[in-house]
Parts: structure tokens; C-alpha cells; sequence
């Protein structure tokens, strides 16, 4: 949600960085086509496709911000047929596709109304696996429909460590095609910026 802070010069920025970087990078593109598009890569066989998009946009920059076909910008899951367009495209040639949204409501521990809504759209459109983070905070997982779904992950490498702002981990998820077969989290707190595993009974 702040891809576009600096503008179409400052994506133009960020785009040739991209290019010069050659870093897979998602959720963000030239036009509609490349900001949608999945990253693929195989492990251990599975073919796994990553869509990303940004829930979170201000009303005035909608517009402005998301990429269309003729124009850069960023992928918006506020063009839900857009999204779910791209993760049913996905599907035809994926055995897990992960959904990763910049979705929430700062600060809210719960998902919020907009989430709840998308989150079974784009498991009918094909998701396995659908996680992401902007409220500064971490919500549950679960699973929905048999998906899997995390509806916050709060922060990680980050400069605001206050009691619940600088609760953080890491999720690891095993995956055999559509099915998760295990869902670890690995707690951590936010020193100084860094992320610190916690250890013994913390």
C-alpha cells in the first residue's frame, strides 16, 4: 500500500530497480499482465504459483495506483475479478497457489469485513494457501473451506517494537500439492528492528 507513495517516478524507480535486481518480485508491474502475474517455481515437484495484491488503498488513489493494461501500477485486490482472474489462471498450471494480500485494518485483531469476503472468492477461484499482513499486528490462521488461511502476520523486520507491534515469527507450512499438511509458527520478538527468536518458555 505504499508502492506508489513516490508516484509513477518513484515506480519508475522501483521498476528499473526490479529489472537491474532481477529479484523475484510480485504484486507490482508495467501493466496489469505483469502486476497479476504469478511467481512459478517447482519444489520438490509441486509447481507452486505466488500471486500477491494489495487490499489496502485509500479510495482517491485506486485509480491512480493500480496497474491496468496500458498502464504500471500495482496489482489491487479491489479489482477482485482482476484477482481472482489471475488465480484461476494460476490453477490451470499449478499444484499450489499461494494468494499473499496486503489486507487488514491497523491495529484490529480480528479480520476485518473486506477480508472475510475476499478470503472465499479466491479459494472458489483456486487458492491453497491465502496469508498476508498490514495491521501491524498478528491475527489467527485457520483453515476455510479446507484452505488454508492467515489473516495477519503482523510485523518482521521492523522499527515499531511496542508490546503487541513487536510480537512477530515465522509461519512454515508444509504442502503436498492442494493439501497443507502442517502449519508450524516459530515465535519471535522485534528488537531494535530485527526480529529476535524467542526461546525456552517464552
Amino acid at each position: 500500500n505504499h508502492g506508489m507513495d513516490y508516484m509513477e517516478s518513484g515506480l519508475r524507480d522501483s521498476l528499473a530497480a526490479i529489472r537491474k535486481s532481477k529479484f523475484p518480485v510480485i504484486g507490482v508491474g508495467r501493466n496489469a499482465a505483469e502486476a497479476y502475474r504469478p511467481y512459478r517455481k517447482v519444489v520438490n515437484g509441486n509447481r507452486v504459483s505466488i500471486i500477491a495484491a494489495t487490499q489496502v488503498l485509500d479510495t482517491e488513489f485506486i485509480q491512480a495506483w493500480t496497474a491496468t493494461d496500458t498502464k504500471p501500477g500495482l496489482a489491487s485486490a479491489k479489482n477482485e475479478a482482476r484477482l481472482l482472474q489471475a488465480v484461476r489462471a494460476a490453477r490451470k498450471n499449478s499444484d499450489t497457489v499461494i494468494v499473499y494480500l496486503h489486507w487488514g485494518t491497523e491495529l484490529q485483531p480480528c479480520p476485518n469485513e473486506a477480508q472475510r469476503s475476499l478470503a472465499p472468492k479466491l479459494i472458489k477461484a483456486g487458492a491453497d494457501v491465502i496469508v498476508g499482513g498490514h495491521a501491524h499486528i498478528l491475527l489467527g490462521s485457520g483453515y476455510l473451506q479446507g484452505r488454508y488461511v492467515n489473516y495477519g502476520l503482523g510485523n518482521f523486520v521492523f522499527y515499531n517494537w511496542g508490546p503487541e507491534t513487536g510480537r512477530t515469527g515465522v509461519l512454515t507450512l508444509t504442502i503436498n500439492g492442494r493439501k497443507v499438511l502442517k502449519d508450524e509458527w516459530t515465535p519471535a520478538r522485534i528488537n531494535g528492528g530485527i526480529p529476535i527468536p524467542l526461546t525456552g518458555a517464552a
